[in-house]
């Protein structure tokens, strides 16, 4: 069966965040926020003026890390303190607590994004780390945030590079969706793409194209124009709709194994997911136009087109064939692409797409 999910409400513009109380008033009327140190120090003034009295709200910092510990440890709070609402405030990693807090605790979640460097702030995913940081496994939620709400003034004062690194994890929406379609694999939201989230999938890369230049340079200097606003709501909403409901596919499994190399560790998601959409591209043998087009908006506002951009400059074979291994672990979702896929000709895709994005830098 066909499916789509996503959360109830989005709200995005600037100065969103004062109207917080107003959109959560059908929720609860007993918030407890989950945010970051640096998100508190952000948006706490605005979050207590939305609400007209500073001990209506509840605010615990996150210990920066998605474990069990920690979700286990902020569910007792929230129950303690009688809270009916919970409110995440911040980068992924606290959003996912805030969900997985809000699913324990069986309490409606609001999330509120600072940053528009991924997809995750709609879905009804959290990743779930050890309290070292490793991966540990997805828990998925029965159902998506209440309200994502995106304040599109606190979002473009981050830095540049964020909202760019929002685009590398956007640009691959479109292309796993259409590999999914063709496939007919299942994707997260647990059935087969509607032509609704392939639309949302294909709205998101016509508007990267359009307007990812344009608010790169804005945001760089910290303007909010409407082409920064487009870009947010393409990194978040339609990327977000997009991949949940139409499936993922090669770029992010290249993303995945990669993980495996620790030069890149530095880098963003959305960083290394662009590299994999080059990679889909050359493992689809794809139009050269196709290509240089995607490659060419690769280049236009940072995003890495080769190995050298993601501090791989000196990989070996052996460590890019340990890279190929990984992409096509068991279970990984590059299996969803509509033809068969091994560990050999993904290794020889990845080698085409660094020579090739080498070729553009010389």
């Amino acid at each position: 069966m066909r499916t789509i999910i996503a959360p109830s409400r989005y709200v995005q513009g600037p100065g969103a965040i004062s109207e917080l109380k107003t959109l959560t008033e059908n929720l609860g009327q007993t918030p407890f926020v989950i945010a970051s140190s640096g998100a508190i120090k952000r948006t706490k003034d605005l979050v207590v003026a939305s609400f007209g009295n500073e001990n209506a709200v509840v605010f615990e910092e996150f210990n920066r890390e998605c474990s069990k510990t920690e979700i286990e440890r902020l569910k007792t709070k929230v129950l303690d303190g009688a809270a009916d609402i919970v409110i995440g405030i911040g980068g992924g990693k606290t959003l996912d607590t805030a969900k997985a807090v809000a699913h324990y605790s069986k309490l409606p979640v609001v999330i509120v994004p600072t940053i528009a460097s991924t997809d995750a702030p709609c879905s009804a995913l959290s990743v779930i780390y050890t309290d070292q940081g490793e991966f540990e496994e997805y828990l998925f939620l029965p159902k998506n945030p209440e309200l994502v709400l995106m304040d599109s003034r606190i979002i473009v004062n981050a830095p540049a590079r964020l909202l760019v690194a929002g685009m590398g994890d956007a640009l691959a929406t479109y292309f796993e969706a259409k590999a999914c379609e063709a496939s007919g694999a299942t994707s997260c939201a647990g059935g087969l793409s509607t032509k609704a989230s392939v639309a949302l999938a294909e709205l998101c890369y016509d508007t990267l194209l359009a307007d990812g230049y344009k608010a790169k340079l804005a945001a760089e200097r910290k303007a909010l124009t409407s082409a920064v606003e487009n870009i947010i709501e393409a990194n978040t909403y339609l990327s977000g709709i997009g991949f949940e409901s139409a499936g993922l596919a090669g770029a992010h499994a290249v993303h995945n194994g990669l993980t495996v190399l620790s030069g890149c560790h530095e880098y963003y998601h959305g960083e290394k997911v662009a590299f994999g959409t080059l990679v889909q591209l050359f493992l689809a043998n794809e139009e050269m136009d196709l290509i240089d087009e995607v490659a060419g908006f690769c280049l236009s506002i940072g995003l890495p087109v080769c190995l050298d951009q993601l501090g791989l400059g000196d990989v070996s074979d052996e460590e890019i064939r340990k890279v190929a291994e990984a992409t096509c672990a068991e279970g990984e979702t590059v299996f969803n692409m509509p033809f068969d896929v091994g560990v050999d000709s993904l290794y020889a895709a990845i080698l085409a797409a660094d020579a090739y994005g080498k070729s553009l830098r010389s």
